[in-house]
Order: structure tokens, then sequence, then C-alpha cells
């Protein structure tokens, strides 16, 4: 397949469009306040029973993620492996895109009384997204030369931010206008909106589906010993990732501060309803503002990379995570909470794009096929969301306090920051053989 087709690129480019609904709407705006308002009763206050067991109610959805996530781990090395050894990724994208999008349609039916099945379809909805986007990701360095992933990175991160926000007003109506459709329950519109989502998402994938290739051409029989090699083949990245210096550093920094952004995206929601009390309408007008700049911050640190080099923005954007985080504990007022909202935004859609950006530059361009060396990525990215979300749960339910949670976020890009610096030296020592 010719590279930097731009037919290509745009198709691949809506994929983000199409699944980006999700992360919007179920979980960063509606389905966060409408499970924790339907959750919070005056009877038990905020604790629900999950199949018997009794959870705080933000904390049983932080762990539902976390779960859902530590299987995908799980999971992704041997799927990767099969895609790889058959030559079939997008057979995979399908898969996971049609379960992800089903299990939105499912989240129409969640109730309070059905409160074990729309956890059930939270986070099989979860899961569907994480491999769909690690198969979508090993396309890039298929389809653009490392010297445009940069902005073709940022094109998808851009298409998924404006389709997501289109959704999200569509669906934005219902929730503020129901009496202009004739809605009488209440709880009818955000349910309505997860069944949006799940249209949404299954008919625009079907773009990449039609102009993206199936893999590489090798496709082969799966046995018991290929499944098997799922494992062996991260072990063998690993292995290459020794004599990769840079490569290795990299993915240390970006677990520390993958650990921080992903679980205050997947986490913001929650405590924006819960601590601030903002009101389902004053938190989706938020998330508007964080994916609105999110796109003007994705094109612009992309813009900034190929000034200053790609690790120096991430080095300056964790750093102003790092304050982020310090304000967001002291924060009370819904003003502040837009403010740091905006910021958010702007430093959430640059450190995504670019992240995946220079990781892809990275790889090793005599690599045939890059199904496992994006799964390695991607499983980096996952542990890290699994770890700082049931961190951020854990703490929230012994303090009683999401407030004590944002600390150890700190921490997280406080470590990430470090081993960038680090990253600098190997840099300056790489740059030196080069020259000798």
């Amino acid at each position: 397949m010719e590279k930097n087709d731009k037919k290509v690129i745009r198709s691949w480019a809506f994929f983000d469009w199409a699944n980006s609904a999700y992360n919007l709407v179920i979980t960063s705006t509606i389905f966060p306040a409408y499970y924790t308002i339907i959750t919070r009763t005056e009877e038990f206050g905020d604790q629900v029973t999950f199949f018997g067991r009794t959870f705080t109610n933000t904390a049983l959805s932080n762990y539902t993620l976390s779960v859902a996530y530590l299987l995908m781990v799980i999971l992704l090395p041997i799927l990767s492996s099969m895609a790889d050894y058959r030559g079939n990724k997008k057979l995979f994208m399908k898969f996971f895109t049609y379960m992800g999008g089903l299990a939105c349609i499912g989240l129409y039916f969640f109730e309070l009384k059905t409160l074990e099945f729309g956890i059930i379809c939270f986070a099989l909805a979860a899961m569907g997204y994480v491999g769909g986007v690690m198969f979508n990701n090993s396309y890039l360095p298929e389809i653009a030369t490392p010297e445009h992933q940069d902005r073709v990175s940022a094109k998808g991160f851009a298409y998924g931010y404006v389709g997501s926000v289109l959704l999200q007003l569509i669906c934005f109506l219902f929730v503020m206008k129901p009496d202009w459709f004739g809605i009488t329950d209440a709880s009818f519109p955000p349910r309505l909106s997860f069944l949006l989502v799940g249209l949404w998402w299954i008919c625009f994938a079907q773009i990449p589906f039609r102009k993206l290739p199936a893999g590489s051409p090798n496709f082969k029989r799966i046995n018991k010993r290929v499944i098997n090699s799922g494992f062996a083949e991260l072990g063998k990245v690993w292995t290459q990732l020794k004599h990769m210096p840079f490569l290795k550093v990299y993915l240390i920094a970006f677990f520390f501060y993958s650990m921080g952004v992903q679980t205050i995206m997947l986490a913001a929601a929650g405590f924006g309803e819960k601590t601030l009390q903002l009101g389902t309408e004053n938190l989706i007008i938020v998330i508007l503002i964080i994916q609105l700049v999110a796109i003007l911050g994705a094109i612009i640190m992309s813009k900034f990379a190929k000034k200053i080099g790609n690790i120096n923005v991430l080095i300056v954007v964790v750093v102003i995570w790092i304050v982020t985080c310090g304000c967001a504990y002291f924060v009370t007022t819904a003003t502040q909470y837009y403010g740091l909202a905006a910021i958010v935004g702007l430093i959430m859609g640059g450190i995504q794009s670019l992240s995946r950006s220079t990781y892809s530059k990275s790889l090793p361009t005599d690599t045939p096929d890059n199904a496992s060396f994006f799964s390695f990525y991607d499983i980096t990215e996952k542990m890290a969301i699994v770890i700082g979300l049931f961190s951020f749960a854990f703490i929230e339910e012994m303090t009683g306090s999401m407030r004590n949670s944002i600390i150890a976020l700190a921490s997280f890009f406080i470590i990430g920051l470090v081993f960038l610096l680090m990253l600098k030296g190997v840099e300056r020592k790489l740059i030196g053989k080069t020259i000798d």
C-alpha cells in the first residue's frame, strides 16, 4: 500500500471520529453524571450493591474500568499475535468495534434496578474501545512515512474531537431540552444518548473498514502454538527494546505520565459531579470546553514538536499537568473548574497525539508488521490505566474524598517527568555515537 495517501489517511482518521463519541459521552460526560445520580439514594447515600457486595458508587465504576483494561492487557498480546500471523488485524478492529457499539446500545436499558447489567455493558464498551484503538494505532506507520506521522496522528485526534463534539451536541439537546421532543421521562435522554453513541460508533467505523487494508499478506491457519506465542511476541519486543535505549526509557516515562493523563480523563466527570455537584448541564459544558480546546492543542503541539522536538514538548506538557493537579486539589467552584478544563483540554490533545507519533517514529523500520510493537505500547498504556484507576478508587474508598486521589496522580506525573528528562540524556548519547 502506498504511504501518505490522502484518502487512506482521511479514512483512518474517521475511526477516531467514530469511537471518540464513546470517550466523550460514556466515559466523560453523560454516563458518569447519569450513573452518579441514579446510584445516589436517600436510604443508602452513595453506596451501591453489586452482586451482593457494597461499594462506593464512583469507586465501583472506576474499579470496573480497571478490570476491563486489565482483561485487555491479558488478551491483547494473544490477539495481536494472531493478527500478525494471519494478517487480518482489520477483522479484530471490526470485532471490537461491534462489541463496543452494541454494549453502548445495551446501556439504553441501564437503570438502578439493572445495575449489574449496566456495569457489564459499561465494561464491554471499554474493552471494545481499547481493542479497536490498538489495532487502529498499528496502521499509523503503514499509512504514513515518519516525517508525516506527527501530522497524521494529530489529524486523527482532531477528527475524533470534532466527531465526538457533534454527537455530544445532539445528545445535549435531548438532555437539556427534553420538552422540545415531548420527553417526560428524565432517564430517557441520557439512555437515548448511549444508544446514539453505539449507532454512531458502528456506522462511521464503516469508512475506515472500507479503505484500510486487512493487514500483512501472510494469512495462515491458527494453532495453539501461535496463540501461546502472543506473550512470547511481547517478550521478543522487550528483548529488542533492551537494545533500543531511547524507546525503553520513553516507554517507562509514558507508563507513568499515562497513569495521570488517562485516569484524569476517566475520573474527571465523576469528580465534577460528586465533589463539586456541577450537575449534568454544567458538566457537559465543561467537557465540551475540553474537547474543543483539545483540537487546537493537538495541532499546536504538533507544530511545536517540529520546532523544538517531541520530547521537549512532552516535558513542558507534563510540567503543566503537575501544576494542574495541584490546582485541582483546591478547586471549590464551577468557575475554577472551567478554567482548569480549558488548560486540561489544551494539553490533553497534545500529549495523546505526540505520545502516539513519538513511539511510531521511533520504531525499527525493518519490522514487517507493527501490531506486536503497538500491542506492547497499548499494554503499557492500559496497565497504566489499571494502576491509575485502581489507585484513584482505592484512595477514595479509604479516605472518603476524591481530592486525596489527585495527590497520587500528581506523583505519577512527577515520576514520568524524571524519565523524560533522563531521555534527553539518552538522546545526546545516541547523537554523539552517530557523529562518531
